[in-house]
């Protein structure tokens, strides 16, 4: 039997209809809009107290910076999270498994609204930058796209990989947790890695999220050696390979009986 569908097709489809449940949930919608502007500007009053001097970041990019990593964790990893878990639970995700679209296509078709919203949040968040607080254009732009473009599949992979681990939508708040609270701390979205004693900021290089905001970092300031890209690139694709293979291996598809 023939497909009657193309892939394009299948994703718009999903990626409506998740966009569909997810104006009609509040909670989510919160997480997703307000949740990151919120965040964001309790990192500007938490920065303002720091010493910056000799790290070569100043202020108002390390917001920009702390910005789109806080829009990658809170609008893709936690709201996939609980997207799919809810979808699980309610017996979508089976449902879709007897259609047409595969498997891949139906967790990125769900994942597509999250994406983009992460997306649309990173480039308000850089001309709400250049506006209000003059830092200008990128320095290299390309960088910054390929940060951000990581990221948002590392996020949406290692979402699907947590919700294996997830049982209802409420305990998605806490399995949800470690993801928010070591990017925050360990990989610069907070606290910039380079106020960290060198041993420490070693370590933390190594977190999932870390890769991609190194990238981040380098398009807003232009400042970091070729090594530095290609350890950050690298680390970024390992913790993404690793977790498709999570998700191939322990990903639901049905509720726990």
């Amino acid at each position: 039997m023939t497909a009657t569908t193309t892939t394009a097709g299948r994703l718009t489809a999903l990626g409506r209809a998740e966009i569909t449940l997810l104006v009609r949930n509040r909670s989510s919608l919160f997480v997703a809009l307000a949740l990151p502007a919120l965040m964001v500007v309790a990192v500007r009053n938490s920065l303002g107290s720091l010493d910056l001097a000799g790290t070569g970041i100043d202020p108002d990019t390390a917001l920009m910076t702390s910005g789109t990593g806080l829009a990658l964790v809170l609008v893709v990893h936690m709201n996939l999270v609980s997207a799919y878990v809810a979808r699980r639970e309610d017996l979508v995700l089976k449902r879709l498994r007897t259609g047409e679209a595969s498997d891949a296509e139906i967790l990125a078709g769900s994942a597509l609204p999250a994406a983009a919203l992460a997306l649309a949040q990173c480039a308000a968040l850089g001309a709400a930058g250049a506006a209000l607080l003059g830092t200008g254009a990128p320095e290299r732009p390309w960088l910054l796209a390929a940060g951000v473009l990581l990221g948002v599949v590392l996020m949406a992979v290692l979402a699907a990989a947590t919700s294996a681990v997830t049982r209802t939508v409420e305990s998605a708040q806490i399995t949800t947790l470690p993801m928010l609270l070591l990017s925050s701390v360990g990989s610069g979205l907070v606290l910039p890695l380079a106020l960290l004693p060198d041993r420490l900021a070693g370590l933390c290089e190594l977190l999932p999220l870390t890769g991609a905001m190194t990238l981040v970092r380098a398009g807003w300031t232009g400042g970091a050696e070729p090594a530095e890209l290609a350890t950050a690139v690298l680390g970024a694709l390992a913790w993404t390979l690793l977790g498709v293979f999570a998700v191939r291996r322990w990903f639901r598809w049905e509720p726990r009986r």
